[in-house]
């Protein structure tokens, strides 16, 4: 079942900035460009020195499967500004349906955090993180000063007990606007790091926002990073899916199977029609 945008949802955005010359792709119901870690830089830094505000989201086969069953996501990613494909599932049915896509096209975060992180250092970005936990928020801000000391870097996380929402969501965006950050990153899991993205983005002064995932959690340390040979050999699920089952096992056993569905169709249809 799918679900409806309530009507009190808004998102700040009237249209996007998208350059011209950046191809985007439509199938499975998505969009996508095909950017590589030093193009997705090119970007971020172009936002940053035009003191624009952009979205910066990603897709891979998990994503797809929950752009079909969540509204709120569908409608943050229609005024998103590039959506850069972070899963090789992605890649292989896009070149099954015709589309110019290449292994150099699949960025995880894995593979672009530390480079957009150096970055930060050399541009001396403020780099702001809004997270779940906050175990994972000191571990990431232990692990940075020590490993990127000259890095600006501040956390805040959502896990204060005996707090309500409205209390911790105004006191992380005093927090933002008080640290005014070129980079917010926001890591709580899809899709509700999108809906807050979507929900706050008229209130965030921050030039690119990026929903990432787990990537803190990276750095953190609190979840095992696959070897990055799994990327290559797009291996990378099973590591992940045999390092945390009972998190993980209806993502990588369940979903592909509807998105293999909206695949088959798509390329069916676009069969007949040749």
């Amino acid at each position: 079942m799918t679900e409806t945008v309530p009507a009190t949802t808004e998102y700040s955005k009237q249209d996007t900035r998208q350059r011209q010359d950046l191809p985007a792709y439509s199938f499975l119901g998505i969009r996508v460009n095909p950017l590589t870690v030093p193009e997705l830089n090119g970007l971020v830094r172009e936002a940053v020195g035009a003191n624009q505000q952009i979205v910066i989201a990603c897709h891979n086969l998990h994503s797809v499967y929950v752009f079909h069953h969540d509204a709120r996501m569908r409608l943050l990613q229609q005024h998103v500004d590039y959506i850069h494909i972070d899963g090789i599932g992605v890649v292989l049915l896009g070149r099954l349906l015709g589309y110019p896509l290449r292994r150099k096209h699949r960025v995880t975060y894995l593979d672009w955090i530390h480079p957009l992180l150096n970055e930060a250092v050399v541009h001396n970005w403020r780099v702001f993180y809004v997270g779940l936990r906050g175990s994972v928020c000191t571990e990431i801000e232990k692990t940075l000063r020590r490993d990127m000391p000259e890095l600006n870097f501040k956390a805040a996380h959502w896990d204060i007990e005996n707090r309500p929402e409205q209390f911790l969501k105004d006191t992380i965006l005093s927090e933002i606007s008080a640290f005014q950050p070129q980079l917010l990153f926001v890591g709580m899991g899809m899709p509700r790091q999108e809906h807050w993205i979507l929900e706050n983005s008229k209130n965030v002064s921050a030039n690119v926002m990026l929903p990432c995932g787990a990537a803190m959690d990276y750095i953190a340390g609190a979840v095992k990073p696959p070897p990055r040979w799994t990327g290559k050999y797009g291996v990378e699920w099973l590591f992940r899916l045999a390092s945390e089952p009972g998190h993980l096992w209806r993502r990588y056993l369940l979903e592909p199977w509807y998105v293999l569905r909206l695949f088959l169709l798509e390329f069916i249809t676009a069969s007949r029609s040749r």
